[in-house]
């Protein structure tokens, strides 16, 4: 395989770990809320959904190792606990999220049943596939993906072309920091902490005659073209969300709003094949996510079989409590835990990215204890206390925006490099 063939290749395995079913829902009711502002929203989406991941790909290329290894430099005992609040974050929101999307765009169109059956039938299944371990999954992955993908360029192209580009009012209030915060629920950048070092170790393998140098050179073209073509998917279906606004109420939900997008765009025969589609592809991921947490888990407990179970029963139990909610709940339920997770977890993917005179030790525990304190007025203002912090938030930057963390966090980057390199 030559090399360019083996980029394109790489780059393709790296779309399809980030384009999940749940990330579709989100950029359309963004662009049908932005208006004439909706490239700036797209471009804050991408930011947190498309570069955040794609730079924690490349800092697994430069650790080749674990979850765990992208904090262990604050303290083991910190990168354990962190790593425990990820996989607890994945297993009991993102998981349950596809059971919801499967059954608001796949069964509640076409069948009048209630979504606990959609739940219980769902995540008994996947406990079937996850204590079996299917190969099947891996296979059907890699032809769900394509499929989604051609189906999306056409719903996108078919809009572009049968639409003006009359834009309406803007209706969101920060269209760049807003677009920032909704890309938090697409769960990437947690998503390429989790499991891309699965996907590096696997290209390592593929490619282990290439010195470490050109695999890096190979992960990192790689990761660029991938985060491209997510750039342009997300673009293209928040403008698409732009254009028709018109066609829709205004109090659509995310899963309303891209099934009437794909009727629209490709008819009834489209919109049922999009929702198949992304049902696969929701199964795949909620799979995906059951295992990831049971491996996790058992490897914690020296290998133990039945540690592996019963995470994989209690993932299970969780998908169904929380899969039967409608996907706005579950999102809404999610955003308090982004707000401090993932904040922490953008500074960690950061940190481990710069150059090693810039990474030491004392700069991961510096830039994280403020991130932490930091994050702490925006988790507060997301549990419904916003009123009780307004006059705090005044005197930090930013933090009127939930990212109150930035400048803190980027600051103290600064000082600590600026102290150690004099000493």
């Amino acid at each position: 395989m030559n090399q360019t063939k083996k980029i394109v290749v790489t780059a393709f395995a790296l779309f399809s770990l980030f384009f999940g079913a749940g990330n579709l829902i989100l950029p359309p009711l963004l662009g049908f809320t932005s208006g004439s502002v909706w490239w700036l929203v797209a471009f804050g989406f991408c930011v947190s959904a498309v570069l955040i991941p794609i730079l924690g790909i490349l800092a697994h290329a430069k650790l080749q190792g674990t979850i765990f290894d992208f904090g262990k430099k604050v303290s083991p005992t910190f990168s354990l606990i962190y790593s425990f609040i990820i996989y607890a974050i994945s297993i009991s929101l993102p998981s349950p999220r596809t059971a919801s999307v499967t059954h608001e765009m796949a069964i509640a169109p076409f069948f009048d049943s209630p979504s606990w059956i959609t739940s219980i039938i769902y995540f008994s299944l996947v406990f079937v596939f996850v204590i079996n371990r299917s190969k099947i999954l891996n296979i059907v992955g890699k032809l769900l993906t394509p499929a989604i993908i051609i189906i999306l360029l056409l719903l996108i192209s078919n809009i572009l072309f049968s639409f003006p580009f009359d834009f309406s009012t803007m209706r969101i209030p920060s269209p760049f920091t807003d677009g920032i915060l909704e890309g938090y629920q697409t769960f990437d950048a947690i998503g390429a902490v989790v499991v891309g070092g699965v996907i590096i170790i696997s290209i390592n393998i593929e490619n282990k005659q290439a010195s470490y140098a050109d695999k890096k050179a190979l992960i990192r073209r790689a990761g660029w073209l991938a985060g491209l073509g997510l750039f342009l998917i997300y673009a293209g279906l928040i403008l698409s969300g732009t254009l028709v606004v018109g066609a829709f109420d205004s109090d659509i939900s995310r899963t309303a709003l891209l099934s009437g997008m794909a009727t629209l765009s490709l008819g009834s025969i489209g919109n049922l094949c999009l929702s198949i589609l992304v049902s696969l592809a929701c199964f795949t991921t909620a799979v995906g996510i059951v295992t990831g947490t049971s491996d996790f888990v058992r490897a914690q407990f020296k290998g133990s079989n039945m540690a592996y179970m019963l995470t994989a029963i209690l993932g299970c139990i969780l998908g169904v409590v929380m899969g039967q909610f409608n996907v706005a709940y579950i999102i809404a339920v999610a955003l308090p835990a982004l707000m401090f997770i993932y904040p922490i977890t953008i500074v960690l993917i950061l940190l481990n990215v710069v150059p090693e005179k810039y990474g030491s030790s004392t700069v991961f525990k510096a830039v994280v204890i403020a991130t932490v304190v930091f994050s702490i007025p925006d988790f507060l203002g997301s549990i419904g206390y916003a009123e009780t912090i307004a006059g705090l938030q005044s005197y930090i930057p930013l933090s009127a925006f939930s990212l109150g963390w930035v400048v803190p966090a980027f600051s103290v980057f600064c000082i600590v490099n600026l102290v150690s390199n004099k000493n």
